[in-house]
């Protein structure tokens, strides 16, 4: 009986030692919480905000309007800020201001975009992980690192987890670089949209829904061109779609490589490109997206993919079990129940206007060496005439200048 009652009073004293422990944690993350937000609120330009090494969780999203501010951790896996329990927001961390550095710290689990940088200049974005810690989930945040509308952008060696758009997205901008970073388990694991003059290199996307996407939609501030995607790892991106109705990227298939839609001048080369289960390589127009404005699309979008030139990748497997029931019909049909689709899909749609016996302006043609085949499947006509043909993309373009970020973020 004694023992029992010592081992009753030994396991009541560590429950109130663990409810005392809790309390005091949640104390310190209330106190952490209004200290950064105060830090946040009276920054002045020049100022380094340091975050000590620890977790840290947070009820509201943040934001940040001071020019010349860095935001600095002690490691992507040693300062978190956890948003897992966020009630107002819904960014993690929202920015309007340029010249702005943030380095060496995660922000976890918010309930929207995790951090998102609006229309500034100079922007550094280094050593940053962003996650959903639950996996892909529908409800998780829409973007993990997102500029957009920003001038001279730097995002690298960073990691983002868990998007459910796009983990790496830069969006109607100019001037990019976007290199050394590693996007997993994303709908899109890198995506630059509307954006001019970017380079993407030396990225990892893996298990995404899409690897890499070069995107041009309607109805956005300014078009997209000029984007070079070059010595990436583009491999096993087959995790089912798991976007929000309505999303652009929701009509990705699963099993895509890298993505080129309605962009212009677009290169990509020197990629080692392997396993992605629909195609290594997917160039389309906006008209296969199925995603469509209810205010419709303005009048002088231009839908069609130009200027894309393919060379010099390392392309393996992949195209074995594409996504969709059309699709599968389709790789039954053109090679057979054992076959699959070969390294580059384009879906036929060109511009009507620009064709000369069947082929675009020699500037404007789709080029592509070095490939184990081309397939046209023939969007227009519902894939009834596909086409296996590679004569029509025997051709080079010219070679696209490298991005000169101007000034030269300094790390």
């Amino acid at each position: 009986m004694r023992k029992t009652c010592t081992l009753i009073a030994i396991a009541l004293l560590l429950a109130a030692c663990g409810h005392q422990e809790s309390a005091t944690q949640n104390q310190n993350d209330v106190s952490f919480e209004s200290k950064l937000e105060q830090q946040l609120l009276d920054a002045k330009p020049g100022s380094v905000i340091d975050i000590p090494a620890g977790h840290y969780s947070l009820k509201r999203g943040l934001s940040l309007r001071t020019n010349g501010v860095t935001i600095r951790g002690t490691g992507m896996d040693k300062t978190v800020l956890s948003f897992k329990g966020q009630v107002v927001g819904p960014e993690g961390l929202l920015v309007n201001a340029d010249d702005f550095t943030i380095e060496n710290l995660a922000i976890e689990d918010t309930m929207g975009d995790a951090l998102k940088i609006n229309q500034g200049k100079n922007i550094t974005i280094h050593g940053v992980r962003i996650e959903w810690t639950d996996g892909p989930k529908t409800t998780n945040g829409a973007y993990g690192l997102y500029p957009v509308k920003t001038q001279n952008v730097l995002v690298e060696d960073s990691v983002v987890i868990g998007a459910s758009d796009a983990g790496i997205y830069v969006g109607q901008s100019n001037n990019i670089v976007v290199r050394r970073n590693r996007a997993e388990q994303n709908v899109a694991g890198v995506e630059i949209e509307n954006s001019v003059n970017a380079d993407v290199y030396d990225n990892t996307a893996t298990k995404n829904t899409g690897g890499i996407l070069v995107f041009n939609m309607p109805n956005l501030s300014q078009e997209g061109h000029a984007t070079r995607v070059f010595h990436n790892k583009v491999f096993d991106n087959n995790t089912g779609n798991f976007a929000r109705k309505g999303a652009a990227v929701a009509s990705v298939p699963a099993g895509s490589g890298i993505v080129v839609n309605s962009n212009d001048k677009v290169e990509i080369f020197d990629n080692d490109i392997a396993d992605n289960q629909t195609a290594s390589i997917i160039i389309s127009s906006y008209f296969s997206t199925n995603y469509y404005n209810t205010s419709g699309v303005a009048a002088d979008y231009n839908p069609y993919p130009k200027s894309i030139y393919v060379y010099g990748n390392r392309i393996t497997g992949g195209g074995d079990s594409p996504d969709g029931l059309k699709l599968k019909t389709l790789k039954t049909a053109v090679y057979g129940l054992t076959g699959k689709f070969p390294d580059v899909i384009w879906d036929g749609y060109a511009d009507p206007k620009d064709l000369v016996d069947g082929l675009p302006p020699s500037g404007d043609r789709i080029c592509i060496q070095d490939v184990n085949g081309v397939l046209n499947i023939d969007g227009p006509h519902s894939y009834k005439n596909p086409s296996t043909d590679t004569k029509p993309y025997q051709c080079t373009l010219p070679k696209l200048p490298p991005v000169v970020l101007n000034p030269e973020p300094k790390v």
